[in-house]
């Protein structure tokens, strides 16, 4: 119980967070490039999303389907993509770092069955992603682990 308690909350000394970084090579410009990837693939799903409006009445619900969801995400993705294209950052459509952000969002955002789940997302990546805060085992974790995926798919200048 004490190492989950550890990997979740326990602060981590910002010199042993700079190794983390280092030994993982991670470099500050690329975790400020995945942050601001991250943030502009959210706040586009969040701000053009137009279903399942949370109310107290199941009367006024608006609910859409599996396959209407799916095509927002991608619709959002490919955005994303062309966006950052748009400033000669290019990332790979396809790969395991859509598949990822792609399960999170219907899991969190699109299946959340309650409406402060879905609103704290920032938040989460806010967390995740502030190198002025204290880090913890399962913020590095999360990082480390959006990093590479997103590194693994960032096309390379020729």
């Amino acid at each position: 119980m004490e190492n989950f308690y550890s990997w979740m909350i326990k602060p981590i000394s910002s010199d042993d967070v700079e190794i983390w970084f280092n030994m993982n090579n991670m470099i500050p410009e690329k975790r400020e490039l995945f942050s601001d990837f991250t943030f502009s693939l959210y706040f586009l799903i969040r701000d053009t999303y137009l279903g399942d409006e949370f109310t107290e009445t199941q009367e006024t619900k608006v609910l859409l389907s599996d396959s209407e969801k799916k095509e927002h995400f991608e619709w959002c993705w490919n955005k994303t993509i062309e966006n950052f294209a748009k400033e000669n950052i290019h990332f790979n459509n396809r790969g395991e770092h859509k598949e990822y952000f792609e399960q999170f969002f219907h899991d969190l955002f699109y299946n959340a069955e309650k409406k402060e789940l879905a609103l704290n997302i920032s938040k989460f990546f806010l967390e995740v992603f502030d190198e002025k805060k204290s880090f913890t085992k399962s913020d590095l974790d999360m990082m480390t682990d959006i990093y590479k995926r997103l590194n693994k798919n960032l096309k390379q200048k020729k």
